[in-house]
């Protein structure tokens, strides 16, 4: 999202948008600075030509009191929640699941003999962020995986990003970041885009989440590691806490949840310890089984 270009209306904001911006907040808990209101009132007019709505009040009214709310509802988060994203857009962070905390996952489950591993990637956008770790995943699936099982879920609010997700065909932009081993083995051009490979598809499951919903963040349990890159800045401190506790609670005890690079948990909560890595840092759910510093 871009701050407001020279030469926009200036002026008190629109009270229905305000108001457009509270329900939103208490639909999801993304929360809009009156800086970025043009941007929202630029996607409720989408909506609002789409529905034939006629003004945003009107819009408004029909969003609140309407036929099918709950459908309306979800359109225009679809609009709202937009994500810019790419494949291996992390290498420091990448690095550090491969050398580091994979490493330590497995040899702390192994210790119990549990052969499993589970991966979510929370906020997952059109799909590249869990994608490129099932490709680093099938890589060691010979190595240190082997005779080990692991999955890996995907969740995101907008419907629109996860059925691209699905869909898994993308334009040579999204693979700027991408290794050409990973290209050659795991993508098939077609033209001028790339279709992800059936085996990298097959390993991951996408589902629509609302990261506000406690009920639904409840279900996503027992993660290793958690990936939630770009997700949490859309959040006010009030709601950030509530889903970071959410996010604790759905790692195992060891496990690791990374950030975006710009992202801390300075003044959010507690409960996790900051672990460096060469470039990255991560987030710890502390245990016996791994070393209170992950590094030792």
């Amino acid at each position: 999202m871009a701050e407001r270009q020279a030469g926009t209306k200036a002026g008190p904001p629109d009270s229905i948008l305000l108001r457009l911006r509270d329900f939103i907040y208490e639909a999801c808990g993304i929360f809009m600075p009156d800086k970025m209101l043009y941007f929202l009132e630029e996607r409720c007019a989408r909506r609002v030509e789409a529905r034939r709505a006629g003004t945003l009040r009107d819009y408004f009214n029909m969003l609140t009191a309407g036929p099918n709310p709950d459908t309306e509802i979800r359109d225009l988060l679809n609009e709202v929640t937009i994500g810019d994203t790419c494949f291996f857009r992390s290498k420091p962070q990448l690095d550090a699941l491969s050398k580091v905390v994979l490493p330590k996952i497995l040899e702390a489950k192994a210790k119990f003999s549990i052969f499993t591993i589970r991966l979510w990637s929370c906020g997952c956008s059109t799909g590249e962020e869990p994608y490129t770790l099932a490709m680093l995943l099938l890589e060691d699936s010979t190595l240190r995986l082997k005779d080990w099982s692991w999955e890996i879920h995907a969740t995101d609010l907008n419907d629109n990003s996860l059925g691209k997700a699905k869909n898994g065909v993308y334009d040579k932009y999204a693979l700027r970041n991408t290794p050409p081993r990973f290209q050659a083995r795991f993508f098939e051009r077609r033209g001028e885009r790339f279709a992800i490979a059936e085996e990298v598809k097959q390993r991951v499951n996408f589902s629509r989440l609302n990261l506000r919903d406690e009920s639904e963040t409840r279900r996503m349990k027992e993660n290793d590691v958690i990936f939630c890159s770009n997700v949490l800045i859309y959040f006010d401190t009030h709601s950030k806490k509530r889903v970071v506790r959410h996010i604790y609670e759905s790692l195992r005890p060891g496990g690791y949840f990374f950030l975006g690079n710009a992202e801390s948990l300075y003044g959010v909560d507690e409960g996790f310890h900051l672990v460096h890595f060469p470039g990255a840092m991560a987030y710890l759910r502390p245990s016996q089984a791994i070393n209170g510093d992950g590094l030792k």
